[in-house]
């Protein structure tokens, strides 16, 4: 429908079709019980709709329904739907394992006996395994379970109590038993109350229904402190009651109480046992002499202060010498000291033993676990076992481990042997790993050995060569096969590597000599490139050949990589430089934006303000005035300034590419010009300098053996090899190749192509245009053609949905015009209006399978049997004209038939592909 530009070659690539009204249909059936959620207009609608109705908290079953049915119509508006069914499936899946938790909970709640780690572990295992503990029944068997194992918990703190009352009592009595009878006499009744109320407790506690789930050890505990309390207490009473008959008969026996009977002995006038205890030592023990007594006190002293240092120090061995000392030393003269010291004595003796045993005990306990986890050594799973290394470092460690506790108490032979054996049974295992290490160090220092000899030989064979990319390579190679060598000796090592060194540096010495002379090499180039970015006028040829040079230095010796990169950055320094300061100079000159160029850019915009407005003729209008923008030609400039060069000053870059040499070709262009075009770059000129300077073009004949001032002969062709073929019949008459080429070499032109005669004038397109302008009219361009193909595609949609509207009302008028339609035979519309205006009538099926064949569209699946049919009868007939050529006429029959839905979707679809061939 609407002219495109020439230029575009991007396809055109139509946008779907909006669908056809629909005819109103009836309501559907679910629409009442969602309250309207199908017939809303909008998916904002039909999402408040479903959410109404979900608030009545549907059953599952019609939640399924209305979302099988929505899902297909609005797939947002369904998606709370889906969440609610997710949400009522999880709390199925919730409620059964509720289920069976709460079954768990209630047989470890019947049970006669309950675990405290049971009940804890199964609220453990019930959160891990996702049941809702927070919802009943779960919560309140929670709770039950908790306070279970709260009460369980209270009663073993109660036994606890109970043990430590019944010490407490225990104690009063013997503190009684240190006072005067009289004394436990008055305290007996109200320890007889508390000892009875310690009874009472306990039996409530062992009455108690949850004693039978405390642990097994309170039990016992609790009988424990019954019976030693018991026990104190008869003796108590016992006891006082003796007492009590021998204070008031004198014949009675003493009671065993030693204070008690010391009071009774006092009261009858009796001496108590002290004083008879130290009448019999008086009168056994002889008078002494005193200056032994004194030498054998001194004695005794210097032995009991050596024990009490070492005992303050907690020697073990030290303490256990000086306490045989002091032994000795009390043996022989103890009966010549007094009661003081001899008490003194008593007390280092038992503190010095108590020492003794715990530093025996103690190093005991040491030894028993170093026994213990060498008999490990070889019990360890499988999978898990030890490897030769660490099972001789665990070894080495348990030995040392074995000295220091020896160092720190007396040692324990039986302890040992067992400990010996053990070591000695896990170091048979490391023996074997030692064989094989050693083995394998002979294999590998043989290898290593090999590679060494390899080097020389490879050394003594590329003594000549000069490849030292391949040397490189070479000694690279060489290091990681000595890299990846296997394990040997440290001492074998050293000496292998010595000799390594030794053979892989006398192989690197060329090399590493190359390296010098290229370095050297290139700090020349260097400075001759920053020589050649100082000078006024770059020369391009010099820096291109040293360039050159600089890639075949680099190609031929390699070097470190760190180290050639820094070199080639002070390389292309002052060159990048160089090139940037031209780089200015020259968008100087062609930065400013010429008259065309501003046209341009106008058009363009204009072009794009058309683009969205979305009017067709509004865009054409717009692309139309573009093109006479692009079309237009710039006032021609003075060439005076261009014809006073000898030479021309610069060719201009058609492409990308040519961005990188109009530096190049300008300087050199310059520089052969001489001074005037020097000049004419580097000071600016007192005339004002034009927009955009004028290109230099060719004019006449350029080719070899032609005048330059005669016009180039015409019937070439702007397309390259046009007229290639017409041009072979005039190459004889150029004489023989040799002239060819020495006419080639002695011409003037600066590129070496010779003239060329073969060309048709050209085009005077005038100046190029700026870059922004043309990305401009380019953007501007495609975003249009975009634009208006939409605006077909629209404009098509919108005829056919006016024809099926025509079609279901009968009416001609209403069908569109031809051009509207798109690719029309003459008359087809006049059969199709009159098809449409008279009477429906006759069955199109056929011409409907017809019309689907010519579009290549698919059939509905309940007409596919029908399509197969008539394409078996079309094969039959072979001078009938195929559905491609008649889908004119079939467009006819269907519409002189009845409109439905389907039928008119059908032929929508087939005419949609049909119009457009």
């Amino acid at each position: 429908m609407f002219p495109f530009i020439s230029r575009n070659k991007t396809p055109e690539t139509p946008e779907p079709a909006p669908a056809p009204a629909k005819a109103a249909a009836a309501p559907h059936p679910l629409d009442g019980v969602t309250g309207g959620a199908f017939s809303a207009a909008t998916s904002g609608e039909r999402a408040a709709k479903v959410r109404e109705w979900l608030a009545t908290n549907p059953g599952a079953e019609q939640l399924q329904e209305v979302f099988k049915e929505l899902s297909a119509r609005d797939k947002g508006a369904a998606k709370a739907i889906r969440e609610r069914m997710d949400e009522m499936r999880r709390a199925k899946g919730q409620e059964a394992i509720a289920a069976e938790w709460a079954e768990k909970a209630d047989k470890l709640l019947g049970a006669s006996k309950l675990n405290i780690a049971d009940a804890l572990a199964w609220q453990r295992d019930a959160a891990k395994a996702g049941a809702p503990l927070s919802r009943e029944p779960l919560s309140a068997l929670k709770t039950q379970l908790a306070d279970r194992v709260k009460t369980i918990e209270d009663l073993q703190h109660r036994v606890q109590v109970q043990r430590e009352a019944a010490v407490l009592l225990a104690q009063r009595v013997e503190v009684l038993s240190t006072k005067s009878y009289k004394d436990a006499q008055s305290a007996e009744a109200a320890l007889a109350t508390d000892v009875q109320h310690w009874q009472d407790q306990a039996a409530v506690l062992e009455g108690d229904a949850s004693w039978g789930s405390v642990e097994a050890r309170y039990p016992s505990m609790l009988e424990a402190s019954k019976s030693q309390l018991l026990l104190v207490w008869d003796a108590f009473q016992s006891a006082l009651k003796q007492t009590l008959a021998a204070a008031d008969d004198a014949q009675a026996p003493l009671p065993t109480v030693p204070v008690w009977a010391d009071e009774i002995r006092a009261g009858r006038g009796l001496p108590t046992e002290v004083e008879q205890a130290a009448a019999r030592a008086a009168a056994a023990k002889p008078a002494a002499d005193p200056q032994e007594s004194k030498r054998a006190k001194q004695v005794v002293q210097e032995a009991l202060k050596a024990l009490q240092a070492h005992t303050a120090e907690g020697h073990g061995k030290g303490a256990s010498s000086a306490a045989q000392q002091l032994r000795a030393a009390l043996k022989q003269h103890g009966k010549l000291i007094d009661q003081d010291l001899e008490s003194q004595v008593n007390t280092a003796l038992i503190a010095a033993g108590e020492l003794e045993g715990w530093q025996r005990w103690s190093a005991d306990k040491v030894r028993e676990e170093l026994l213990a986890k060498a008999q490990g050594l070889l019990a360890r799973p499988e999978g898990q076992e030890l490897g030769g290394r660490k099972l001789q470092e665990a070894l080495r460690q348990l030995r040392e481990d074995w000295k220091k506790a020896d160092q720190s108490g007396p040692t324990n032979h039986a302890l040992w042997k067992k400990f010996d054996e053990a070591c000695n049974a896990a170091y048979k295992h490391v023996e074997v790993w030692l064989a094989k290490v050693r083995e394998e160090g002979a294999k590998h220092r043989a290898e290593r050995e090999a590679l060494i000899a390899e080097l020389k030989a490879w050394v003594e064979a590329h003594k000549p060569s000069t490849d030292w990319k391949r040397i490189q390579r070479d000694l690279f190679q060489f290091g990681d096969r000595w890299r990846a060598s296997g394990h040997v000796g440290e001492k074998a090592y050293a000496e292998l590597q010595e000799a390594w060194k030794a053979a892989l540096h006398e192989a690197s010495a060329p090399l590493h000599a190359a390296q010098k002379q290229s370095i050297a090499r290139r700090e020349a180039m260097v400075a001759q490139a920053v020589e050649l970015a100082a000078a006024p006028n770059l020369n391009i040829d010099a820096v291109r050949e040293l360039q050159r040079q600089w890639q075949t230095e680099a190609q031929s010796v390699p070097m470190d990589r760190r180290h050639e990169q820094k070199l080639w950055d002070a390389f292309r320094k002052p060159l990048d430089e160089a090139f940037a300061r031209k780089t200015q100079q020259r968008e100087r000159v062609q930065h400013q934006l010429s008259a065309r160029d501003q046209a341009v850019l106008d058009a363009s915009k204009a072009l794009e303000a058309a683009n969205h407005s979305g009017d067709a003729a509004r865009i054409q209008a717009a692309l139309d005035g573009l093109q006479q923008a692009l079309q237009a030609q710039q006032a021609p400039v003075s060439a005076e300034p261009a014809a006073a060069a000898p030479a021309p000053a610069a060719v201009p870059a058609t492409d990308k590419d040519a961005a990188a040499e109009a530096a190049p070709a300008e300087e050199a262009a310059a520089e052969d010009g001489g001074g005037a075009g020097g000049a004419e770059v580097a000071a600016p000129a007192p005339a004002p300098v034009p927009p955009k300077p004028v290109i230099a073009q060719r004019s006449g004949d350029d080719r070899p053996g032609m005048r330059r001032d005669a016009p180039a002969a015409a019937g070439r062709t702007g397309k390259p090899g046009g007229d290639r073929r017409d041009g072979r019949d005039g190459r004889d008459s150029r004489g023989p190749r040799s002239d060819r080429g020495q006419e080639r070499r002695g011409s003037d032109d600066r590129f070496g192509r010779g003239d060329r005669m073969d060309r048709a004038p050209r085009e005077d397109r005038g100046p190029r245009l700026g870059d922004a302008a043309f990305r401009a009219q380019r953007d501007a361009v495609e975003h249009a053609q975009a634009a208006l193909r939409k605006l077909a595609t629209q404009a098509h949609g919108q005829a056919l949905t006016q024809m099926m509207e025509a079609w279901s009302k009968r009416d001609a008028a209403l069908l569109p015009q031809a051009q509207d339609l798109g690719r029309l035979a003459g008359g087809s519309r006049n059969s199709w209006s009159q098809a449409i205006a008279a009477p429906a009538a006759g069955d199109g099926s056929e011409a409907m399978l017809r019309l689907e064949m010519a579009a290549e569209v698919p059939t509905p699946a309940e007409h596919i049997n029908a399509r197969r049919a008539l394409q078996l009868q079309l094969l039959t007939r072979r001078n009938d004209p195929s559905p491609q050529e008649t889908w004119q006429q079939d467009v006819a029959k269907v519409l002189a038939t009845s409109s439905d839905e389907a039928s008119a979707r059908r032929l929508q679809n087939a005419l949609k592909a049909l119009l457009k061939k």
